[in-house]
């Protein structure tokens, strides 16, 4: 499958954006984009408190995919690349660069694939701000509107504390923190989420495969089963 292009994201260029706050514009911007752009990409999110597996999860499901064809592209964390404090440390500058940065490469992505899979999307990111200094009344307008933008949400549970790895807190109680912060945003948001067992690791990216080819109908997009070595399930 070929590579999609679109070109009307001009209206929403990374250099109109106010990194310290959201102004109105960027906000109808976000809304207008979210829910009326033309022929939009099928958009996937592994979404969790850090060093959960959701990247692991986010290239596994990226190669099967590829191997059945599908012309997709990956959107990786973007916290990593602040220039600004995060974890604890995070202000409203660090997210509000973090939001805006992760909006802009997933509208980019979606401009030139059918398919985009996000590692974290817009709320995980929020949660962190909010745990440090409360809701941000614009940035959570632009939240609201753009988690309507994705079309699958997975969310990757704690099943081990955190590793070291120079950027996230190793923090066990923040991890946590993190995590109810974030299942109880879901929860008041009344998202869709499919939320994956934390007994069955094993079966995380199998479940992820199976649920996104379930939702594409086209004989193109149905290529061939499963493998069945470890499975016996087909697609429903």
């Amino acid at each position: 499958m070929e590579p999609r292009r679109q070109t009307r994201h001009d209206c929403c260029s990374p250099s109109r954006i106010d990194f310290g706050g959201v102004s109105a514009c960027a906000r109808e911007e976000a809304r207008i984009l979210a829910m009326s752009s033309p022929s939009p990409a099928f958009k996937i999110a592994f979404i969790g408190t850090h060093g959960v597996g959701k990247t692991t999860l986010c290239y596994g499901l990226a190669a099967r995919l590829k191997k059945r064809d599908f012309s997709l592209e990956v959107v990786h964390e973007v916290a990593r690349r602040c220039p600004l404090p995060i974890n604890r440390e995070t202000s409203l500058a660090s997210q509000s660069w973090i939001l805006h940065t992760q909006i802009a490469e997933e509208l980019t992505a979606q401009a030139r694939y059918p398919v985009v899979i996000c590692d974290r999307s817009a709320l995980d990111n929020y949660v962190y701000l909010l745990l440090a200094a409360g809701s941000q009344s614009p940035l959570d307008s632009l939240v609201e509107h753009w988690m309507e933008s994705y079309d699958l949400l997975f969310h990757v549970p704690i099943v081990t504390p955190p590793s070291a790895d120079g950027v996230r807190a190793t923090d066990p109680t923040f991890q946590r923190a993190v995590e109810e912060r974030l299942v109880d945003e879901l929860s008041t948001r009344d998202l869709a989420v499919s939320y994956l067992d934390r007994d069955g690791r094993d079966e995380w990216l199998h479940i992820a495969e199976r649920k996104v080819l379930s939702r594409f109908q086209s004989p193109q997009l149905r290529l061939p089963e499963l493998d069945t070595d470890n499975h016996d399930e087909s697609v429903q």
